[in-house]
């Protein structure tokens, strides 16, 4: 398929992103599905929030009869509504992650680590979307809707992922600050991860279930949100501590800019999470608290990924449709 070498079409300058992309194109797509996977998660979290988790109470089905939402005596319409427009997002995600799939097939020359990230994404995404089929089937059991969100966590981590290597080349990786430093940043990412994990069982033991027929964990909610609470502290340490080296060893600008943006996301969303508990968790702020958290992962990775580079040396490359059509 031929596209014009310029054009102010639109649709073509989009197909010509994936088609015939450049670095900066496929930067684009990658980050562009970071976007998506972050909405998406948060999205869901506003299913929960607005009890329309059996808004479509059969999977892949809405109803038992139909895959669009149809009136139904036992489901109210605006549940269904927004339980069917979160499952049709999933499309809009997919399209970005074959999107990102094309954009590393046809890049040239071809780099395979590109293409191994690229490929994660429609994989997990359509992985995502089965789990999602058994949230609905375990009657969104708090394991499995929790499993929900974490996969999305990974999915997130998959892409950015992406969006740093396509920026960077294929060379061996390359410390840009103190190999502990380094080690630090490492530590600081597991605990934001683990963060996420205990945060999962706070919201799987509070009130907003996503219906009133779900299963809830047969946790103390005081103990575990003190306890997600201490770990919140410990990730603010390791951010601060992290900060301060950066500053000492006056590590590259990127590095001290990602950490101090991550320390203000925690601080933000430390402030909405006291003020939800102190308000007997409101769903609005529930949805904001997801949101901090998704935010709070990105900046994580965002760190990881500037405590180091990679040159661009050329690596061992598989010959692309673009390469083929010119020798031939």
């Amino acid at each position: 398929m031929k596209l014009p070498a310029d054009s102010t079409n639109p649709f073509v300058r989009l197909l010509r992103s994936f088609w015939v992309p450049t670095e900066r194109s496929m930067r684009a797509w990658a980050l562009a599905s970071v976007v998506v996977n972050a909405g998406i998660t948060v999205t869901g979290a506003g299913v929960r929030v607005t009890a329309s988790g059996l808004g479509c109470p059969t999977w892949p089905r809405c109803t038992p009869d139909s895959f669009v939402p149809v009136l139904h005596p036992e489901v109210d319409p605006l549940n269904m509504a927004v339980e069917f427009g979160n499952r049709l997002l999933t499309f809009l995600v997919l399209a970005v992650g074959v999107a990102c799939v094309l954009a590393a097939l046809r890049m040239a020359p071809r780099r395979t680590s590109l293409v191994r990230l690229a490929w994660l994404q429609p994989v997990g995404i359509v992985a995502q979307a089965l789990w999602g089929g058994l949230v609905v089937n375990t009657m969104l059991n708090p394991f499995t809707v929790g499993m929900h969100y974490l996969i999305s966590s990974g999915l997130i981590a998959v892409c950015w992922l992406l969006y740093a290597r396509s920026g960077e080349g294929d060379a061996p990786v390359r410390r840009i600050t103190h190999r502990d430093i380094r080690r630090l940043g490492h530590v600081l990412l597991a605990a934001v991860f683990v963060l996420l994990v205990v945060g999962v069982g706070v919201s799987g033991t509070g009130p907003h279930s996503g219906d009133a027929l779900a299963s809830r964990f047969d946790f103390d909610i005081e103990a575990i949100a003190r306890f997600h609470a201490d770990i919140a502290y410990a990730v603010v340490g390791l951010t601060f501590a992290l900060l301060f080296a950066l500053h000492v060893t006056n590590a590259p600008r990127p590095a001290r800019r990602a950490a101090l943006a991550l320390f203000g996301v925690e601080l933000l969303q430390g402030v909405i999470g006291y003020t939800q508990w102190f308000l007997a968790v409101p769903a609005m702020l529930v949805l904001l608290h997801v949101l901090g958290s998704t935010l709070v992962w990105i900046a994580a990775l965002r760190v990881v990924t500037s405590l180091r580079s990679r040159d661009r040396e050329p690596a061992p490359v598989s010959p692309s449709p673009t390469e083929t059509a010119a020798a031939l």
